[in-house]
C-alpha cells in the first residue's frame, strides 16, 4: 500500500498528461500510470491538429522540434482522382511529432509536480462500498501494488480494458474503424504545403485516406477502414489509386503502426463514484476525421476542474461528478451531434455520389466562400458561422437533397 493520492490516472498520453498538469497546477497530489516504457511511443494518430484549437489551450505555439509543417490548403480527392482543392487564407492546421509532442506535455506535467510511473500496467480498479478508490498496479519486476487516491480519471484510450471492469456502457465497437499509419521517404513531385486526402470504396471502405508532407520532404500516409485489412488498402492507395500513387508508387515505408478509431460518438456516461472517464475511453472522438486530440484535450480541461472541486468538498459521488459530463455535454453536445449526422451521411454515399459532390463544391467555389475558416473541430459552430454565405447555403441545399435521394433509394 502507498500513500493516499489526490488523484490517479490512467494513461499517459497527452489527454491523461494534460490532466495530469491541470490538476499539479491547482495544488493536488497526481499519480499517472502509463502501460509503455516511452511516452508517445507507440504513436495512436497522424498527428495532424488544428492551430486554433492548440492556441486555444495553450499550446501553441509549441517547440520548433515538435512541428514537422503547417497547412492552408488541402486537395481532397474521390475515387476517379478528380481532386476539389480547398486554399484557405493562412495556416490552420499543422503536423507534429506524435512522440515529442506527447512527451511536451508529459514534461509539463511532470515540472508542475505530476508523478509518473512507466511499464506500469493497471490491472484493475479498487472498489470500496460502492466507491472506485484506487488501483492495482503490475509493475516490471515487482510484486503487484496497491495505489489510493481519492478519486481516478480513466485516460487508458480506446482499449476501454478497464472501463469495462464497471457499470459503464464502453463505446460500441461497430462504430470502429481500423487504421495503419506509415512513415514514407523517397516520395515523387510532392508539394509540401497541402494534406492530400483520399476517398473510395477501393482504398479506404468507410473513411478516409490521407498524406501528410513533412518538411523533411518525408510523409506521414494512412487510412482507415471499417472491413478487411488496412494494410492491403495501404498498398492499393500507394500502388493503384490514380493521384496518389505518382507521389507514393515508389516511397519506402520506414515504420508502420496500426490503431483503431472510435466514430460513434461520447458514451452515453462518463462517471461513477470516484471516477471518470475521458479522451478516447469516453469515445470523445471527431466523427467526421477520427480526430480525438482536442477534444481530449477540452475535456480534461472540465474533467480535472470538476476533480479538484469534487476533492476540495470532500465530495466524489457520482452525483458530483456528473458535472463533468453536464459540462462537456453543454460544451460540445451540439458540434458531436452535427459531425455524427454527416458522418452517417458520409457512409450512405457511393464512390460516384461523392464524387459528384466534390465536383459540384468545386463548381460553385465554396473553397473560395471558406478560404477564411480557422475553426475545424468545432465543426457545427463552423457551420452555423458560414451558412450565410450563398455558396455554403447552396451546398447544404445539395447535400440535403443528395442525402435525400440516396436513402430513398436505400429503403426501395
Amino acid at each position: 500500500m502507498t500513500d493516499m493520492q489526490d488523484a490517479i490516472i490512467i494513461g499517459g498520453g497527452p489527454v491523461g498528461s494534460f490532466a495530469a498538469l491541470i490538476l499539479s497546477k491547482l495544488g493536488k497530489k497526481v499519480t499517472v500510470f502509463e502501460d509503455h516504457p516511452n511516452i508517445g511511443s507507440p504513436a495512436h494518430c497522424a498527428g495532424h491538429i488544428s492551430i486554433h484549437s492548440l492556441k486555444t489551450l495553450g499550446l501553441y505555439p509549441l517547440p520548433k522540434k515538435i512541428v514537422e509543417n503547417e497547412f492552408s490548403q488541402a486537395n481532397f480527392y474521390s475515387h476517379t482522382g478528380f481532386s476539389f482543392p480547398v486554399n484557405l487564407s493562412k495556416p490552420v492546421t499543422c503536423a507534429v511529432n506524435r512522440e515529442l509532442f506527447d512527451k511536451h506535455i508529459f514534461l509539463k506535467a511532470k515540472d508542475a509536480g505530476a508523478c509518473f510511473h512507466l511499464n506500469s500496467r493497471v490491472q484493475s480498479l479498487l472498489v470500496e462500498n460502492g466507491f472506485i478508490r484506487g488501483v492495482k498496479v503490475s509493475q516490471i519486476n515487482e510484486s503487484d501494488k496497491i495505489f489510493k487516491a481519492k478519486i481516478v480519471l480513466d485516460a487508458e484510450g480506446i482499449s476501454s480494458r478497464l472501463l469495462k471492469q464497471t457499470d459503464l456502457k464502453p463505446l460500441d465497437s461497430k462504430h470502429l474503424v481500423y487504421a495503419v499509419q506509415a512513415e514514407v521517404e523517397n516520395l515523387e513531385n510532392m508539394q509540401s504545403d497541402r494534406v492530400h486526402v483520399y476517398f473510395g470504396q477501393a482504398y479506404a471502405p468507410g473513411f478516409y485516406a490521407w498524406l501528410i508532407p513533412k518538411l523533411d520532404g518525408t510523409a506521414k500516409i494512412g487510412l482507415a477502414t471499417n472491413k478487411g485489412n488496412p494494410n492491403n488498402f495501404l498498398d492499393k492507395l500507394m500502388f493503384d489509386h490514380p493521384k496518389a500513387s505518382k507521389y507514393l508508387s515508389h516511397a519506402k515505408v520506414r515504420k508502420k503502426e496500426f490503431h483503431s478509431i472510435t466514430l460513434g460518438g461520447p458514451i452515453p456516461k462518463s462517471v461513477l463514484n470516484g471516477f471518470m472517464v475521458l479522451g478516447d475511453a469516453a469515445s470523445q472522438v471527431k466523427p467526421t476525421t477520427g480526430g480525438g486530440i482536442i477534444f481530449g484535450l477540452r475535456s480534461s480541461i472540465i474533467a480535472a476542474k470538476i476533480a479538484n472541486l469534487a476533492i476540495n468538498n470532500n465530495d466524489v459521488s457520482e452525483n458530483f461528478l456528473k458535472l463533468y459530463q453536464e459540462g462537456c455535454i453543454k460544451a460540445f453536445s451540439f458540434d458531436f451531434n452535427t459531425m455524427l449526422r454527416f458522418r452517417h451521411f458520409l457512409n450512405s454515399l457511393s464512390d460516384n455520389k461523392l464524387d459528384k459532390i466534390l465536383r459540384f463544391c468545386n463548381k460553385i467555389g465554396l473553397n473560395k466562400t471558406i478560404q477564411n475558416v480557422d475553426e475545424i473541430d468545432m465543426q457545427g459552430r463552423t457551420l452555423i458561422k458560414t451558412i450565410s454565405k450563398p455558396a455554403v447555403s447552396v451546398t447544404l441545399f445539395y447535400l440535403f437533397i443528395t442525402y435525400l435521394t440516396t436513402n430513398t433509394l436505400n429503403l426501395d
